[in-house]
């Protein structure tokens, strides 16, 4: 079994910045990637910002020079620390890892929302 809590959302103003958190537990063994998923009302859910189990990472273009993921292996914890906030950033922030299986396996945290006032 595994477990994903996420931490760290909240009401910010636009400009602002915030730092999620992910703390993961259970029985990981081979790791593929660790992800942050967001989805605002009325939108599908979207990947946002995605780290290999090498350190490479990709992220979207809405949020690329604005948001940074990065981990802490030692601590099982995943990070998206989230800079110059907009209000289109509004949604509930979702952290996602990936195991090695018979095939790759998502397990989803249950998400902490982000509101960004104007």
């Amino acid at each position: 079994q595994v477990q994903l809590v996420e931490s760290g959302g909240g009401l910010v103003q636009a400009g602002g910045s915030l730092r999620l958190s992910c703390v993961v537990s259970g029985s990981i063994f081979s790791v593929n990637a660790r992800a942050w998923y967001r989805q605002a009302p009325g939108k599908q859910r979207e990947l946002v910002a995605v780290i290999s189990s090498g350190g490479s990472t990709n992220y979207a273009d809405s949020v690329k020079g604005r948001f940074t993921i990065s981990r802490d292996n030692a601590k099982n914890t995943v990070y998206l620390q989230m800079n110059n906030l907009k209000p289109e950033d509004t949604a509930v922030y979702y952290c996602n890892v990936q195991l090695f299986r018979d095939v790759i396996v998502s397990y989803w945290g249950q998400g902490t929302q982000v509101t960004v006032s104007s």
